[in-house]
């Protein structure tokens, strides 16, 4: 994985590894970018975006390589307060400390994850591939806030614009909110 300056091309950082393919979107939060990766490993990292050259020793924060039940290679992480969640392909959800990489909890949110969750009003909406939207509230604590069917299969990540969330099915496009 390697960081360039968007005017120049000119790299500003590389960290050997983790693994070969990356899918998954990163996400900033304070000072810290986190990743996922996921073929032929899985990996959760953070890293330390202001250094220059290798970094692969200095300034990766918090490393894991989960279970390839737990890990995620499509599904993009997202950021909230102080916290990185991850949903796995395999539907298991994790919430982790940013700064020190604690797990601060792991739950099961339905059998297959291909969508990106998002953040809206405080609440994190996971869409599993079986159409189940679970809503959560952003905390390091586990707390479903609701479990919504829609009732066909979803892959594509949630949309979220003037207090309206759009859901992509098979065959319908849903607009939930007023």
């Amino acid at each position: 994985m390697a960081s360039y300056d968007p005017e120049t091309g000119k790299q500003w950082w590389i960290i050997d590894g983790p693994t070969e393919q990356f899918v998954a979107s990163l996400v900033y939060l304070e000072d810290e970018l986190f990743l996922t990766a996921g073929f032929p490993t899985y990996h959760y990292m953070a890293i330390n975006p202001d250094g220059s050259g290798n970094v692969t020793t200095t300034k990766v924060l918090w490393h894991h390589k989960p279970p390839e039940r737990e890990g995620s290679y499509v599904p993009s992480p997202i950021a909230a307060g102080k916290w990185f969640f991850v949903v796995a392909d395999k539907g298991w959800c994790n919430c982790f400390d940013a700064r020190s990489g604690e797990r601060r909890w792991l739950q099961q949110l339905g059998k297959r994850h291909s969508a990106s969750p998002v953040l809206a009003n405080g609440h994190l909406y996971f869409t599993a591939d079986s159409g189940d939207t679970y809503v959560l509230k952003a905390s390091d604590r586990f707390e479903v806030v609701s479990k919504n069917p829609l009732g066909e299969d979803v892959y594509a990540s949630p949309a979220v614009a003037h207090g309206q969330i759009f859901i992509r099915g098979d065959m319908h496009l849903f607009c939930i909110g007023k």
